[in-house]
């Protein structure tokens, strides 16, 4: 398996528990908790990403530089 599986395996489950810390509930009209849900699912997914994707290319760089 990839080297990036084994990363988004490591970073998700941090960054959802990071993002269940803030208050998103108070920017939604109430009684919408689907929606909540899946909100914090995409933003945990994007944020995922994007953090993978910076140690994934960090790790390339100094790979290359030794």
């Amino acid at each position: 398996m990839s080297l990036k599986f084994f990363i988004y395996l490591l970073v998700i489950p941090f960054v959802f528990w990071v993002v269940e810390s803030l208050r998103i509930e108070q920017i939604f009209k109430k009684n919408r908790r689907n929606q909540i849900l899946v909100f914090y699912v995409l933003l945990t997914l994007g944020i995922s990403y994007l953090v993978v994707n910076f140690i994934y290319d960090f790790y390339e760089v100094s790979r290359i530089i030794y």
